[in-house]
C-alpha cells in the first residue's frame, strides 16, 4: 500500500500488512489500491485471525491449561510454567497486523456508507484487542494503526478504557446492522454473507466480553448479561451449533490448514493427564476425536496421558502416551472463534449465579453443543453419570466449558484466570511457585521501538512487566 514503507518503519507495533497465501495479495499490491472495499479486506482478516489463533491455541494455551505437553522434557517448558520473555511477540505482531486491515475496513466502510460492513468491522476489532489486553494488560489502541497519520510511538490504554470501548463498539455495532441489506461484495468464507449470522456473532462476543469482567462487581456485569440474554429480539446471539462462529477451512487454496506439516502437529507431544482423565471418568465419546490411544509395545492399553510438569526422568513412563489425532488439523478442519456452546455456558454461568432460571438445561446445552462441534452427537445416557449430572456448582460448569473451549485460542486460560477453574493439579517441579501465570510479558523489542509507550505500559502495570501481575478484570 502507498504507507507500506511508513508502516514498517513503525516497528512491530501495530502495522506490518504482509501475510501468506493469495487471500493477503490483495492486501499487499499497490496497484491493487483503488480496489480495496470491505469485502476484499474481510477474508483476508477472518483467515489471518483465525489460523493464527489456532497455533497460540496448541503452542501456548495447551501447555498453560495441561491440554499437552511436549515429551520427553525433563525440564523447563511451559507446562512447568517456564514463561519466555518473547513469548508473546507472534499474537502481539499479529494482532496489530490485522487491527491495521480492520481499520481499513472500517474505512472503506465507512466512504461506502456501508453500515453491515461497519458493523463487522467493529465486532472483529473487539475480537482481536480483546485478546490483546487480555494477553498483555495495557496495550496500545487509541492511537495504534495511526502510522500513515504521523503517530509512529502510540500511547498505551489501561484496560478499564479498551473494555470500556470494546463494549461500546458491540453495542453500535448491533445497532447498525440491517437484515434487510445485503452484503454486496465476495461472500465471507466465515457465515457467507448471512448478515443474521454476523449480528448474533457481535452479541455472542458482547456476552464474552462482559463476562470477563465479572469479578470487577462494581460493573454489576451479572446484570448487563441477563438483560441481554432476557431480549433476544434486541440481541440475537448463537442459538444452535450450525450459526457458529467456526471457520471451515475447505483446503481449497487459500483456505487451507494453518499447519503445512500437519504431522508437526503431534511430533515430540503427548496429552495431558489432566485432559484425559476427566474424559475417562465421564467415558465419553470426544476421546476418539482428539486423542489417540496408549500403547505398550503396539498393544493399546486404552487412553493414558503424562503428567503436565512431571518430576523425574522420562523413562519413568513405560508406555507410549496417547497424543493428537492428526485429522484435526488436516484439510478439511475447523477452527474456532466462537461457538454455541460457549453462549450456553455463560447462560448457564449466569443462572447458576441466579440472575437468569435454567441453569441445567444451558449447562446440558452446552455439553452436547460441545459435542456436536466435534462432530459428536450425544446420547442422554451420557448425563446418567454421576460425575456428569448437574450439581449446581460453578466449578462442574468450568470444568465442562474447558471442554468447550479446547483449542479456542487463549480462551481456556483467560477464563482460568477469572475463575480459578477448573483446578489444575500442580508439582514441585512447576516455575514460578507453581502459580499460574497472569499475563504474558511484552514483546522483548518493544523497549527499543517504543521505549516511551513500553514505560507506560509498565507504569499501568504497577512499575513491572511481570507474569504474575494481574490485569484489570482479573481482582
Amino acid at each position: 500500500m502507498k504507507n507500506r514503507i511508513i508502516i514498517l518503519l513503525s516497528f512491530l507495533l501495530l502495522t506490518v500488512i504482509s501475510c501468506t497465501g493469495d487471500f493477503e495479495e490483495l492486501n499487499d499490491d499497490p496497484n491493487r489500491i483503488s480496489e480495496i472495499s470491505p469485502g476484499t479486506l474481510l477474508n483476508p482478516i477472518i483467515y489471518g485471525v483465525a489460523s493464527h489463533n489456532a497455533g497460540r491455541s496448541d503452542a501456548i494455551t495447551f501447555n498453560l491449561m495441561q491440554v499437552s505437553l511436549p515429551f520427553p522434557s525433563i525440564s523447563g517448558g511451559l507446562h512447568r510454567y517456564d514463561v519466555s520473555l518473547g513469548i508473546g511477540n507472534s499474537s502481539w505482531n499479529n494482532y496489530y497486523k490485522w487491527a491495521q486491515n480492520i481499520k481499513e475496513m472500517r474505512n472503506a466502510a465507512a466512504e461506502r456508507e456501508d453500515e453491515n460492513y461497519k458493523a463487522i468491522a467493529l465486532t472483529l476489532n473487539a475480537l482481536v484487542y480483546a485478546n490483546l489486553t487480555d494477553l498483555f494488560g495495557p496495550v496500545p489502541m487509541e492511537e495504534a494503526s495511526s502510522a500513515e497519520e504521523g503517530v509512529l510511538y502510540p500511547k498505551f490504554n489501561d484496560q478499564e478504557t479498551i473494555y470500556n470501548t470494546l463494549l461500546a463498539d458491540l453495542e453500535a455495532a448491533n445497532e447498525l446492522y440491517n437484515l434487510s441489506e445485503a452484503m454486496v461484495y465476495e461472500t465471507d468464507i466465515l457465515f457467507g454473507n448471512d448478515v443474521e449470522k454476523w449480528q448474533k456473532f457481535t452479541n455472542s462476543l458482547h456476552l464474552r466480553l462482559l463476562l470477563r469482567l465479572s469479578n470487577r462487581t462494581e460493573l454489576k456485569v451479572y446484570e448487563k448479561l441477563a438483560s441481554i440474554i432476557n431480549n433476544p429480539a434486541k440481541y440475537p446471539v448463537f442459538e444452535n451449533t450450525e450459526e457458529s462462529a467456526i471457520l471451515k477451512v475447505t483446503g481449497e487454496t487459500p483456505n487451507v490448514s494453518p499447519w503445512g506439516r500437519p504431522q508437526d502437529f503431534r511430533l515430540s507431544t503427548k496429552v495431558a493427564s489432566f485432559f484425559i482423565d476427566n474424559l475417562n471418568e465421564w467415558e465419553d465419546p470426544r476421546r476418539a476425536v482428539i486423542t489417540t490411544e496408549a500403547d505398550i509395545d503396539g498393544e493399546h492399553i486404552g487412553y493414558k496421558g503424562i503428567p503436565s510438569a512431571y518430576e523425574g526422568s522420562d523413562s519413568q513412563f513405560e508406555y507410549n502416551a496417547s497424543t493428537f489425532n492428526i485429522e484435526q488439523v488436516t484439510n478439511p478442519m475447523n477452527i474456532f472463534l466462537l461457538t454455541y456452546a460457549e453462549v450456553e455456558f455463560i447462560k448457564a454461568e449466569v443462572a447458576q449465579k441466579g440472575y437468569i432460571s435454567n441453569a441445567e438445561t444451558h449447562y446440558k446445552n452446552g455439553v452436547s453443543a460441545a459435542m456436536e462441534q466435534l462432530g459428536i452427537e450425544i446420547t442422554e445416557a451420557y448425563f446418567e453419570n454421576p460425575s456428569v449430572v448437574y450439581n449446581g456448582t460453578l466449578a462442574q460448569i468450568m470444568l465442562q466449558k474447558y471442554y468447550a473451549l479446547y483449542f479456542t485460542d487463549y480462551q481456556q486460560w483467560f477464563e482460568y484466570r477469572r475463575t480459578g477453574f477448573p483446578e489444575l493439579p500442580t508439582t514441585t517441579a512447576m516455575e514460578n511457585n507453581a502459580v499460574m501465570p497472569s499475563r504474558l510479558y511484552f514483546p522483548s523489542d518493544l523497549a527499543i521501538g517504543n521505549p516511551a509507550g513500553f514505560d507506560q505500559g509498565v507504569e499501568m502495570l504497577g512499575g513491572v512487566d511481570d507474569i504474575n501481575v494481574k490485569v484489570w478484570w482479573d481482582k
